[in-house]
């Protein structure tokens, strides 16, 4: 069985943010794998140890991303591609282009993601690659069992589970709770040094550039304003109530 798990690099979640000229700054910043996309590492690999075959990890960005894939392959994928080209560099429906051929030229029985990435919070990625591809898209799995070429997929449906039944292949994100992703060994990082990380450019996934540019524009980030410090009413509860619906309709202009 052939597996891709697509990865993106996001920022530590302990990372404050700092937008400078309009733009999210990342000089200096902590860089993870996408909390969510550990997930999907993790069971990339043990679905492979089960049935047997190979786990490639697919990412797109920078030569930073490097250090995330090493760590991917230190769990224990067995090879990692970058796509490390800036002119295929741009939003989800860009992005879900590139992962697309890189797909199709490695080909694959599964493939797996996060169900978001934590800095944007978009969760198009899983939804827009399978469509690319042609193939079903099962969600916030919390549960994959495959026997042969029939897969089953308990997923998370706020707070309830659906269960899903489809066969290969596939594409399946990953929720919290699908399985609890493992720590890299020494004797894994140590590997990780030697096994293959491919760097793949516009020329090598034969992309035209202008046919996936963004279809999305960045205008404007800032922060969220700081909040105010709240107000404690006093009093009798009439008064409070009175008081209450004034404030709610000569500051907060609600009502």
């Amino acid at each position: 069985m052939k597996i891709l798990v697509a990865m993106k690099q996001t920022f530590d979640t302990e990372e404050k943010i700092v937008i400078q000229d309009g733009k999210i700054s990342d000089d200096g910043a902590e860089t993870i794998i996408n909390p969510y996309d550990e997930y999907a590492i993790e069971e990339a690999i043990k679905l492979r140890d089960e049935h047997g075959g190979e786990v490639v990890i697919i990412s797109v960005g920078t030569d930073r991303v490097e250090k995330e894939l090493r760590t991917a392959l230190a769990m224990g994928v067995d090879r990692a591609i970058l796509v490390d080209d800036e002119t295929l560099f741009g939003d989800e429906y860009t992005t879900a282009k590139v992962l697309a051929a890189v797909a199709k030229k490695e080909g694959f029985d599964l493939i797996l993601g996060g169900q978001m990435a934590v800095d944007s919070g978009a969760g198009q990625g899983g939804p827009r690659l399978a469509e690319e591809l042609g193939i079903n898209h099962v969600s916030t799995a919390v549960k994959v069992e495959i026997d042969g070429e029939n897969v089953r997929v308990e997923r998370d449906v706020e707070g309830d589970l659906e269960v899903i039944e489809t066969t290969l292949p596939v594409l399946i994100t990953a929720q919290q709770g699908l399985n609890e992703p493992r720590y890299p060994s020494l004797p894994g990082i140590m590997k990780a040094k030697k096994k293959p990380l491919d760097h793949l450019s516009a020329d090598d996934l034969g992309i035209s550039v202008a046919d996936i540019s963004a279809k999305t524009e960045i205008i404007e980030q800032y922060l969220p304003p700081k909040k105010e410090a709240g107000r404690i009413l006093s009093g009798d509860i009439p008064s409070q109530a009175s008081e209450l619906v004034q404030l709610l309709r000569n500051e907060a202009k609600v009502i």
